[in-house]
């Protein structure tokens, strides 16, 4: 029988949890988090799960979650959590590495689920149990909170054991636990949490088409935008919205007069950044006049046939695996494929043997059929 506590907020019962859960061999685990009004994700409520004892620690009320770096880190048990990853990313920074983990979501999709199937769905699916919905928009930040939130809460992790015994179960008939192995592995690398902001161009479409100029220019601005949100601690798009970073680069304004009239810009950015915006068009190194803009063309025929074929292949290992299409091989992976770019995730591991090869063997055949 399972003993639930309300709410932690002291570091003597912090304790007692933490010497509990490293005694388990797994535990259940989720997080409630607020990140509207900020660039780092607000860690407001934790909650975990053994087989005997489930409770919410309460992050705001204690001085820090270190009593529980044994339970969550490396050579504890396993963390099962439902869609971990942006767990994994909040977790990370306020204890560090959280590992052992075992996903459900994951599991699912690998068991023949809908590959975002949500937690409540998997709960109902595989153990038959509705969950309420009534606290699916509550602030976790303020607090007091009531007794139906704090079960609603723990709602969220009782479960989670019982979805891995069935999931390792259905998993193990139809020989995919090997799978799952590889999957697993490679949740939890904390190098995917660590921000860099020279990277942060890559979140923009479209910069491979920009004269190097304009290229220059965007990730410039990019990672400018990223240093600051991470410095004030403010969402990316407060400091300067996707929309009028790309009508900067797309008009190249060199004067305090061409930046306020970019469109979109509000006119608080342009009077107290238009300064350093300015400096950062002036490093990139864009001619003046700039060139002439990429024009929008038809899509290439071969690239689209390619795709297609590449997609119908997909499709069919699908409906034989049971597996969702997008699990195997994602649409933007089989552009980057039909592109000529093998590093994409469906040519290693278990899906080369079950999708992999008959893609390329699709590539190969519908390039020769192509040839005079």
């Amino acid at each position: 029988m399972t003993t639930t506590t309300a709410l932690i907020t002291g570091a003597g019962a912090l304790a007692e949890l933490g010497a509990e859960l490293t005694a388990a061999p797994a535990i259940g685990l989720d997080t409630e988090f607020m990140r509207e009004r900020t660039y780092r994700a607000e860690l407001c409520l934790l909650q975990v799960a053994s087989a005997g004892r489930a409770a919410c620690v309460d992050p705001l009320a204690l001085e820090s979650l270190a009593p529980l770096a044994a339970a969550l880190g490396p050579g504890g048990p396993v963390k099962v959590l439902h869609a971990a990853r942006q767990d994994l990313e909040v977790l990370s920074a306020a204890i560090g590495r959280v590992e052992p983990v075992f996903d459900t979501q994951v599991a699912a999709a690998l068991a023949g689920f809908a590959s975002q199937v949500g937690y409540a769905d998997l709960v109902r699916q595989l153990l038959g149990h509705d969950l309420p919905k009534a606290h699916t928009r509550t602030d976790w930040s303020r607090r007091p909170l009531s007794p139906d939130q704090l079960e609603y809460a723990l709602d969220d992790v009782c479960h989670l054991l019982a979805l891995r015994d069935c999931l390792l179960e259905r998993l193990d008939r139809q020989g995919r636990l090997a799978w799952l192995d590889e999957e697993l592995q490679a949740i939890a690398d904390p190098q995917d949490f660590i921000v860099d902001p020279e990277r942060a161009w890559q979140r923009l479409k479209g910069v491979h088409a920009l004269d190097a100029g304009r290229q220059r220019l965007a990730k410039a601005l990019a990672a400018w935008r990223e240093r600051r949100a991470i410095e004030r601690n403010r969402p990316r798009g407060w400091i300067l919205d996707d929309a009028a970073l790309k009508e900067i680069v797309a008009e190249v304004p060199r004067d305090p007069a061409a930046l306020a009239a970019t469109a979109g810009l509000p006119a608080g950015v342009a009077q107290h950044s238009g300064a350093e915006l300015l400096a950062l068009v002036q490093g990139a190194d864009v001619p003046d006049p700039p060139p002439p803009l990429p024009r929008r063309g038809r899509p290439d025929a071969a690239l689209t046939n390619a795709v297609k074929r590449l997609a119908e292949v997909t499709r069919q290992a699908a409906a034989e695996t049971g597996i969702g299409a997008e699990v195997l091989a994602p649409r933007r992976e089989l552009e980057r494929l039909a592109a000529g770019d093998h590093t994409i995730a469906a040519l290693r591991g278990w899906r080369l043997g079950v999708v992999g090869e008959r893609l390329l063997d699709s590539l190969q055949s519908g390039a020769g059929t192509s040839q005079p």
